[in-house]
Parts: structure tokens; C-alpha cells; sequence
């Protein structure tokens, strides 16, 4: 991309052709510079196989070149036609149940299906020989998030490709009924053929073998879309391929973006609000900052968010105004190279027809148009910042694997959920104004080194070589806190030998002699030498430290007396671990703690849920101060800066009115 991008998804095919060149006008109006184009048209682009016609997209690519604005353009596989299905039916994908599910809607795929492999290979390589070298085509967009509305197909052709799959990953039976532990109930096999995908059974199934089918399943979607991405990459040289993530744990919980980052040009995005959370823009926030760690730090681009309210959640609670810009501007403080919307020009027809758009159904004379043309002048007056990079304070180590293991049945609470504890250690950094990137559990020891402070809110799975890196982290001078049920099991879901926490027993200097779940309601509170009690509900242990120190102890419930938050100082660090699922004012004092170890400052003079981040590149320092607040409020300012857009000098504080953005380019 050339400049910061800003627009929308946009589908003509909606519209009759006199509206597209009101919706060009339009465009230019709203300073939109790229739009994403074709990505459910693959039934009007090959309406019979192997026939085509391009007229109708000759016309909107070319509308749109000769108005200066960059085309985004999808491969439509998301989305197979209906002459596809009724010519392979067993295209369509089986529930677990054996249900096999009907078109109608969208993203109705069996992934290992050899005829809509090679029918999305066919409509990419005819859409890359067209356009592979049309100027307008600025990035390449493969299908249309992965993982959703399924991913995981058990069908007989799904059975035969997971088996290739073992095989290459286990290499022999014996290997993979070890991994596997199919000595329990009688489930070792003697046969590749006797391996089935894991449907439904008539109790809980085997954990280790559920696990391998969801990361077979997510490789047989990134094989397709590296198929399609290389045939682009031969067809149209130098134009970058992505495909939108869902990285916010609230949308899409069955990829591992950490691999598939390592396959995308750019890394881009999908972000909704949780609309009736009251501080959702903690979790936008965390989506951001999770979606550029993904993207190693690195530019990357948010593909989709909304104008205002959503249809597909319970309640589809508009934006306030303001709310727009300020969920935009949050997410290029935090590494986006633009801005664009889910879509272009709301829909008369379909399921989400009362989904918002830059051009709602009340036309232009309407708050949300005005707010999205003051928007795009806005987006256009931070060129400047393109390739700059945010400028983070600490981190956290997050892992879908072991989301995916921890949501398994049988646990030893259904209560304890690791995305519940990531969001709110989260919460906890942002009250505290500090700037988080995200790691992987593999994450290079240099990288890790790099950060004072290294919160891990749920890792249930840990490989040995997890704990043994937190372990020279912590020794060369890091801070490190853990929080409960983390190392338990390896990479097969098996227990690490000997005693809880297994791979992280070392670097926190303690054991875990039993889970102690609590009842539905029930809360216990922990007492330390200094500062109020703090409280915690869910969940407890019974913790043994071999070497750590304790520093607030169970008052009461089940582990009355032992300790609940530890400290273990080793080498020049020290490590923290929480054995109890602490409240919000918990949380808060723990991490006020740590990082008094990790010697970051508290930012008292910073209010609430007024956020400040900072991007950092050869231009300057630019600072983003967002006030989600209804109250106007002061930033202070180290020295001086300017003020994008308007160029106003700001000198020792920066006023920020309610619900408002300032940016500001920090002078010596």
C-alpha cells in the first residue's frame, strides 16, 4: 500500500451500475483510498464451470482506477456457487454429530475437499491472470475468515486426509498411541485405518486425539490458502496476498495465529466490539496489540470494523458519537496502517442488512456519514506515520494451542476459562496505562529479554522448553507473573511428571499439591502483610513453595492458612504466581507489585480509561492520547509536540476533550 488506507468492503454487485458511480463520487468525497472488491461473487463470476464473465468486474475495477482508489481484491472461495454443490455434495462439511451441513449460507466448506480445492484454484488462477497486473489491484485478498462460521469437517474424505496427517506427524503407531495415551480405556491402535476423526461419542472422547484434529484441521485450511496465495504470488508479482485474521478471542477461537502469520504478506484484521460490554474498548485495544504482535511488531492493517451497531449480536447497540473515530484512531495508535469498514454501502437484502456501513440506509444526510468524512480527512492527515512502530511497555505469552486443550471437557472447573483471565490481566495493564505486546511460548529468549515485565495469564499447555526459557528470562534480570493452572500438560495434553505446575515448577520455585475448584458463588479472600485483603472466586490451590517466598496467604476456603501469591527471586529477577482467580482490585495490587520489581512507574497522572500509546519510526515520536471518558481531561507532555492534523503547538499538557482523539508529533 502507497498510503494509509481507508474504505470499506464493497459490493456493486448489490446495486444497479447507475449507483456505482454515485458510490465512486461518493468515495472520493469521504477520502476513501482502498476498497475491498468480489469477495461473495465467485456465482456471478462463473455462473457455470469453467465459464466466466469479468464485465461486470472489468467495469467496477476500472471505475475505481480512474478515481485514485486502490482495489483490495478477494478470491470469492469463501463463498462456492450452487452449481458447485449440486455437482459435489460432499463438498459440504459434517458436524461432529454426523450432520452434514446444507449451502445457503457462507464459508460451507469441507477443506480436504479435492473438487473445491481444485475449483478455488481454478476461479484464483483465472482471477490472477486477469488482474495479476492491473494497476488498480494494490493487495490480494484469499477467501474471507478462515475458521468462521467452521472450520473442522468429519466427513469420510476429512477421516482419510487426517490419517496422512498423523502419519506425517507421528511417523509410526507406536508413536502416536504414546502421544496419544490410548492405553486408557482400551483405545491403542494396531491399524492407520482404524483411526477415525474424533465424532461424537457417548462420553468424553480421548483429549489428546481432539487436540491433533483441530490443529489438522487448521493446517488443511492454510494449506488451501497457501495454495491460492502462491498462485497469486506467480501471477501478480509484487503485489502482497493476506487474508483477514479474527485474532480478538472474542470472534474466532480455532486458528493459531502465530503460524499463519508466517504465511501472510501483511497481516490484516477483522474487529467487532463486544457492544454491551461497558469498557469494550479495553478489548479493542487487546485486539490490537494482539494483532500486531502477530505481525512481529510490524505494520499491519485493520480490514473490517463497524460504523455503529452489528446485526449478528444480541443486542446491536449503535455507536455513540465520536465512537467511530475513536475505535479507528485506537487501532492505528496501536500499529494499523488505516482504517476500513464492514461495508462500503449498507444492504437492502441478506442476513446482514441491518449491519452498519460508511453509506447507511439514512444516506449521506446523516450523523454517521458526516462522522465518516471527517474521519477520512483525518486518517489522510497522518500519512506521516505510515511505517512508524508502537512502542510497548511489557508483555503477555498467549497460546491458541493451549486454549484450544484447556476448553477441553473435564477440567477441574468449567469456570476457570483462559480467555476470562487473559482479558482481565489485560484490563489490569491498561488501568495501569502500560502498552502490552504479545508472544508466543516459543517466543526468541532475546525478545523476551527485551521487556521488564512478562505477565502469562493462562497456560495450561507448556512444553518443558517453555519453562526452561522463563527460567533464563527471570535469571538474566526479567519480572515475570504467572497466573494459576499454567504448565500442567505437554503438547499431547499429558501431565508433566511429578508435581503441578510441571515445565514451570523451576522458575516459580513452588508446587502444587491439589486443585482446590470453589462452588458456584462461593469467593475466599487472600491477607498479606501489607494493603487490604484482596478476593478471588473460581478458583484456588494448594501451593507448596520450594524456594519462593509467599506474599499473600488463603484467609479462608479450602486452602485456609497456605500461601496464594508467591514470589521466587532467582538470578536478578524475580517470579510471581497467582494460585487464585483474583478480582479486578486484585489483580491491580499483584501487578502494582511486579512491577515495582519490574521498575515501571505508576502513570497516577494519567486518568481512567484515558489511553495513551505511542508510535515510534525515522519521523519522531507521535502520541496518541484517547479519552473514552465523559469528561474532558489533561495528558502531560514531555517538552513539546504538534498537533496532526492543524499543526498547533501543545506545551506541557495535552487537552483532550470527552470521547475526543489528539495526536501530536513530540519535539525535543
Amino acid at each position: 500500500m502507497v498510503r494509509l488506507a481507508y474504505g470499506g468492503d464493497y459490493n456493486p454487485e448489490q446495486w444497479p451500475e447507475e449507483v456505482w458511480h454515485e458510490d465512486v463520487a461518493l468515495m472520493r468525497e469521504a477520502g476513501v483510498t482502498m476498497v475491498s472488491v468480489g469477495i461473495f461473487s465467485w456465482a456471478m463470476l462463473e455462473p457455470r464451470e469453467g465459464e466466466y464473465d469479468f464485465g461486470r468486474l472489468d467495469r467496477i475495477i476500472g471505475l475505481l482506477h480512474d478515481n485514485g482508489i486502490g482495489v483490495d481484491l478477494a478470491t470469492p472461495t469463501v463463498a462456492p456457487p450452487a452449481w458447485f454443490y449440486r455437482a459435489h455434495p460432499e463438498a459440504l462439511p459434517v458436524s461432529r454429530e454426523g450432520v452434514r451441513w446444507e449451502i445457503g449460507s457462507r464459508g460451507a466448506i469441507c477443506h480436504n475437499s479435492p473438487a473445491y480445492r481444485e475449483a478455488a484454484a481454478r476461479i484464483t488462477r483465472a482471477l490472477g491472470e486477469r488482474y495479476g497486473r492491473h494497476p488498480a489491484v494494490v493487495m490480494w485478498h484469499v477467501h474471507n475468515e478462515y475458521g468462521v462460521p467452521v472450520l473442522e469437517c468429519y466427513c469420510e474424505t476429512c477421516a482419510a486426509a487426517f490419517r496422512v496427517w498423523l502419519r506425517e506427524r507421528h511417523t509410526t503407531l507406536d508413536a502416536l498411541n504414546e502421544a496419544w495415551g490410548t492405553t486408557f480405556w482400551g483405545q491403542t491402535y494396531h491399524d492407520w485405518e482404524e483411526i477415525r476423526p474424533p465424532r461424537a461419542t457417548p462420553t468424553v472422547g480421548n483429549p489428546a486425539q481432539r487436540l491433533d484434529y483441530a490443529r489438522f484441521a487448521d493446517d488443511s485450511a492454510l494449506a488451501n490458502f497457501r495454495r491460492e496465495r502462491d498462485l497469486l504470488h506467480e501471477l501478480s508479482p509484487g503485489v502482497p496476498v493476506t487474508t483477514n485474521f479474527m485474532v480478538s478471542l472474542a470472534q474466532c477461537d480455532t486458528i493459531d495465529y502465530w503460524a499463519w502469520a508466517r504465511e501472510v504478506d501483511l497481516v490484516t484484521n477483522d474487529h467487532y466490539l463486544v457492544a454491551e460490554e461497558e469498557r469494550n474498548h479495553v478489548n479493542l485495544s487487546m485486539t490490537a496489540d494482539l494483532t500486531r504482535s502477530v505481525a512481529d511488531g510490524g505494520p499491519w492493517l485493520l480490514l473490517e470494523h463497524s460504523t455503529s451497531g452489528v446485526n449478528w449480536q444480541r443486542r446491536g447497540i449503535a455507536k455513540r458519537p465520536g465512537e467511530m473515530a475513536r475505535n479507528s484512531l485506537a487501532h492505528v495508535a496501536r500499529g494499523s496502517e488505516g482504517a476500513m469498514f464492514f461495508q462500503w454501502r449498507a444492504s437492502r437484502f441478506g442476513a446482514e442488512k441491518f449491519h452498519s456501513a460508511m453509506v447507511p440506509h439514512a444516506g449521506t444526510d446523516s450523523r454517521v456519514w458526516r462522522e465518516v468524512t471527517d474521519l477520512g480527512a483525518r486518517i489522510g492527515a497522518l500519512e506521516e506515520i505510515r511505517g512508524t512502530r508502537t512502542v510497548a511497555d511489557a508483555a503477555m505469552v498467549w497460546d491458541w494451542q493451549s486454549w484450544r486443550a484447556q476448553r477441553l471437557e473435564w477440567r477441574p472447573s468449567d469456570d476457570l476459562d483462559a480467555r476470562e483471565r487473559a482479558e482481565a490481566w489485560y484490563a489490569a495493564l491498561f488501568d495501569r496505562h502500560l502498552t502490552a505486546d504479545f508472544l508466543p511460548p516459543g517466543a526468541d529468549p532475546a525478545r523476551l529479554a527485551s521487556y521488564p515485565l512478562v505477565v502469562v495469564p493462562a497456560l495450561y499447555l507448556a512444553a518443558r522448553e517453555t519453562g526452561e526459557r522463563l527460567r533464563s528470562y527471570v535469571e538474566g534480570g526479567g519480572t515475570l507473573v504467572v497466573s494459576c493452572f499454567s504448565g500442567i500438560v505437554d503438547e499431547h495434553d499429558a501431565v508433566h511428571p511429578g508435581p503441578h505446575p510441571g515445565a514451570l515448577r523451576d522458575v516459580l520455585g513452588l508446587t502444587v499439591e491439589e486443585f482446590q475448584p470453589l462452588r458456584g458463588g462461593q469467593t475466599v479472600t487472600l491477607a498479606g502483610a501489607d494493603g487490604p485483603p484482596l478476593k478471588a472466586d473460581v478458583w484456588a490451590e494448594t501451593v507448596v513453595p520450594r524456594g519462593a517466598e509467599t506474599v499473600w496467604s488463603y484467609a479462608d476456603g479450602p486452602a485456609a492458612g497456605g500461601p496464594a501469591v508467591t514470589r521466587h527471586r532467582l538470578g536478578r529477577g524475580a517470579a510471581w504466581y497467582v494460585s487464585a482467580r483474583l478480582d479486578a482490585a486484585g489483580l491491580g495490587a499483584v501487578l502494582a507489585a511486579a512491577c515495582d520489581d519490574a521498575g515501571l512507574a505508576p502513570r497516577g497522572d494519567l486518568p481512567r480509561d484515558v489511553e495513551v500509546v505511542r508510535r515510534s519510526g525515522a519521523g519522531g515520536i507521535y502520541l496518541f492520547a484517547l479519552n473514552h471518558t465523559g469528561a474532558d481531561a489533561k495528558v502531560p507532555l514531555e517538552g513539546t509536540g504538534v498537533e496532526l492534523p492543524g499543526g498547533e503547538r501543545v506545551t506541557g499538557h495535552l487537552a483532550v476533550p470527552a470521547g475526543g482523539v489528539r495526536v501530536v508529533r513530540l519535539e525535543d
